[in-house]
C-alpha cells in the first residue's frame, strides 16, 4: 500500500510474490529523483522488483542473470544481488 513511484503498489508483481525470503529496499531523495523501490527474493533463488524504476524498481534488464540469488543489497537508488 502507498505511492507507486515509493514501492507501495506490489499489484503488477503480485502473483510472482510467493516464497518470499528477503526483501530489501532502496530510498532516493535527490532533486532530480523522488522514490523508492523494493527487491524480493524467492524461494527458488530468482528476484522480482518493484516501485520507482530509477531507484531499481525495474529489473527487466538484468532479470536473465538473477538466478541463484542468495543475499540482495541496497544503496540510496540501486540493489547489488550476491549469487551462489
Amino acid at each position: 500500500w502507498g505511492n507507486d513511484y515509493e514501492g507501495g503498489d506490489s499489484s503488477g508483481v503480485q502473483d510472482q510474490l510467493q516464497n518470499v525470503q528477503q526483501v530489501q529496499a532502496t530510498l532516493q531523495t535527490t532533486e532530480e529523483v523522488l522514490g523508492s523501490a523494493f527487491a524480493a527474493i524467492l524461494g527458488d533463488g530468482s528476484v522480482v522488483s518493484w516501485g520507482h524504476p530509477e531507484c531499481g524498481g525495474n529489473s527487466t534488464a538484468v532479470q536473465d542473470q538473477l538466478r541463484n540469488v542468495q543475499q540482495l543489497q541496497a544503496t540510496a537508488g540501486a540493489f547489488a544481488a550476491i549469487l551462489a
